[in-house]
C-alpha cells in the first residue's frame, strides 16, 4: 500500500469536471498508483484520481500543476467544459492518532494510503457531478414552469412539439447519464476489496447527501418529463381535433354540393 504526502498533515483534495468523458485508455503506459479508479502519481508528492465520466480528483496538487495538467489532458476529453468548471473542494488532516470524522469540510483521517484516497475521490467526483446535474435540471424545471402554469389558465400552451420532445430527451438524458454512466447510487469497487473503507464512506456520502440530491434530481427530472409528456398529448390532441374539424367541413362542402347539384338538375 502507497503513502503519499510524507511529513504533510493537511492536504488539499479538489475536484473538476473538465467534460462528459475522459478517454482512459490513453493514459495506459502512464505509471499509475491504482486502477479502477485510474489513480497517478502528480506534481511533488501529491496525485490524481480520473474518472472516465469526466472528473479529476487532485490530491496535494498545486494549483499551476493542476493547471498544466488539465491543459494536457483536454485532447482526451470528449465535449470539455466551457467556462469556469464545476469544482468540489475537501481539506484533508492526517493524524494517525485521530478519530476519523468529517465536517466543515474537513476530512480528519487516519493515514493517506491510495486505497483511502480512492474512496474519497469517488465520494468528490459524484458529488461535482451531481452539482452539475441541479444547475442544468434547475434551468430546465424552471422552463417548464410556465408550461404547467399555461395548463392551468388555458387549459394548453405556446410550445411547440419539437420543443417539448426536447425537454423529455434532455431530461432522459440526464436521467441515463445518472443512473448508468456516473453510477452515483452504487458505491466504489474498492470497498468489495476493502470494506473496512465502508465507514468512511457512509460518512461521506452522509455529508453531502449524494441520496438525498439524486432523488431531488430524479423528482425533477420526472416532473420536466411528464410535464413535457402532458403538453405533447394535449398538443397532440389539439391537432387531432383539428384534423377531424377539417374532415366535417369538407363532408359539409361534398354534401351542400351535392345537394346544389341535385337543385340545378332538378330544375
Amino acid at each position: 500500500m502507497t503513502e503519499l504526502f510524507a511529513g504533510r498533515q493537511d492536504v488539499r483534495a479538489r475536484a473538476v469536471l473538465v467534460g462528459e468523458r475522459i478517454d482512459l485508455r490513453a493514459l495506459e503506459t502512464t505509471e499509475r498508483l491504482a486502477t479502477a479508479p485510474l489513480t497517478m502519481r502528480l506534481g511533488a508528492g501529491g496525485c490524481a484520481v480520473l474518472f472516465r465520466y469526466g472528473v479529476v480528483v487532485f490530491f496535494g496538487v498545486e494549483a499551476m500543476e493542476e493547471a498544466t495538467f488539465l491543459e494536457q489532458l483536454k485532447r482526451l476529453v470528449s465535449a470539455p467544459r466551457e467556462g469556469a468548471p464545476e469544482t468540489e473542494t475537501l481539506m484533508l488532516h492526517i493524524d494517525p492518532a485521530t478519530r476519523e470524522q468529517v465536517a466543515n469540510g474537513e476530512l480528519r483521517t487516519l493515514d493517506a494510503r491510495v486505497e483511502r484516497l480512492q474512496v474519497v475521490a469517488d465520494i468528490l467526483a459524484k458529488s461535482v457531478v451531481l452539482a452539475d446535474y441541479e444547475t442544468r435540471v434547475g434551468a430546465d424545471f424552471d422552463r417548464v414552469e410556465p408550461l404547467a402554469a399555461a395548463m392551468a389558465q388555458h387549459g394548453t400552451s405556446a410550445h411547440r412539439g419539437r420543443e417539448l420532445i426536447r425537454d423529455i430527451g434532455a431530461a432522459l438524458r440526464s436521467l441515463h447519464r445518472m443512473v448508468g454512466r456516473v453510477e452515483v447510487g452504487e458505491k466504489p469497487e474498492i470497498l468489495w476489496e476493502m470494506p473496512e473503507l465502508e465507514l468512511l464512506y457512509v460518512r461521506l456520502e452522509d455529508e453531502y447527501e449524494l441520496k438525498e440530491r439524486q432523488l431531488a434530481l430524479e423528482r425533477k427530472l420526472d416532473v420536466i418529463t411528464r410535464t413535457a409528456e402532458t403538453q405533447l398529448e394535449l398538443l397532440q390532441a389539439k391537432r387531432s381535433l383539428r384534423v377531424e374539424w377539417y374532415i366535417t367541413i369538407l363532408i359539409v362542402i361534398e354534401i351542400m354540393l351535392t345537394l346544389y347539384e341535385m337543385f340545378v338538375r332538378g330544375h
